[in-house]
């Protein structure tokens, strides 16, 4: 017997140690300018300012820009437990463009998980409350995290 004792982790503080494990290691997401802002088990929210940068030639947030913001919201949700899940098909529909200056919020929740498969919704919305997007995402476990 080595005496060791093993720390058991709240739901929520798994969630947290998780996310944060990952937000360490994620340059894609800090690049873009994105801002983790809550974690609990199965859920995500996060904020980014749309750049100048950001912008397309019809004066709106690039389609691809707004699907990676959604896809970083649904990949924090997503590993928010003790092993590590990727996206293995995931859709976007586009409701409104998002514009420059606009901050937007990524709202990522899960809606079903069972065995090594989970499914996520992701709600992008504008300051004003306008949607900019509804994202599904699938997803699959494919290793345990390290303890």
């Amino acid at each position: 017997m080595s005496g060791a004792v093993e720390t058991v982790l709240t739901p929520q503080a798994q969630a947290e140690k998780r996310t944060q494990e990952m937000w360490d290691e994620d340059t894609a997401s800090k690049a873009m300018g994105m801002e983790l802002v809550e974690v609990g088990p199965g859920t995500a929210v996060m904020r980014m300012r749309v750049r100048e940068d950001m912008v397309n030639g019809h004066g709106t947030l690039h389609g691809g820009l707004t699907f990676a913001f959604a896809d970083s919201v649904f990949a924090f949700a997503a590993n928010s437990y003790d092993y590590r899940a990727v996206g293995v098909q995931c859709d976007i529909t586009y409701h409104a463009p998002g514009r420059l200056g606009d901050v937007l919020t990524g709202t990522g929740r899960e809606v079903t998980r069972a065995g090594r498969s989970g499914l996520y919704d992701v709600a992008v919305h504008r300051e004003d409350g306008t949607l900019i997007a509804s994202f599904r995402g699938n997803s699959r476990v494919v290793t345990p995290r390290a303890k």
